[in-house]
């Protein structure tokens, strides 16, 4: 059960975000593109515990649809990502690094209920 909905809706978006963002290349198409999914799982705060999602990179450009969330990111073509979310009143930011197949990384934001804090995995399916 999601205790925080807008938390849900932040970290779920920070770390696509930080995922699947465009690539500082513009390039048509980039090693990062596809089918992604992710968790994203809490260490500290009033957080869920863990929420799982997905998303998708086409064109090196990221393809995830939330209405109210205002979302910029990078994934460097050495993989290294940097992402920023905000809406609702809350924000986000999360770091990382990208292979063509896994991601991993860090993130930290704020929601209404307070300050949250973990680790983000993803895998291309």
């Amino acid at each position: 059960m999601i205790r925080n909905p807008a938390g849900a809706i932040l970290l779920a978006a920070t770390l696509s975000a930080a995922a699947l963002t465009q690539v500082t290349d513009a390039s048509a198409g980039s090693k990062y593109d596809g089918t992604w999914s992710m968790v994203v799982y809490t260490r500290s705060g009033p957080c869920d515990a863990s929420y799982r999602f997905s998303g998708q990179i086409v064109n090196g450009v990221i393809s995830y649809g939330s209405v109210g969330v205002d979302l910029t990111g990078y994934v460097k073509s050495s993989g290294n990502a940097y992402a920023r979310v905000s809406g609702g009143g809350a924000y986000g930011v999360a770091y990382g690094r990208l292979t063509a197949t896994r991601g991993a990384g860090s993130w930290r934001g704020r929601t209404s209920t307070g300050y949250c804090s973990g680790t983000w995995v993803a895998m291309r399916t």
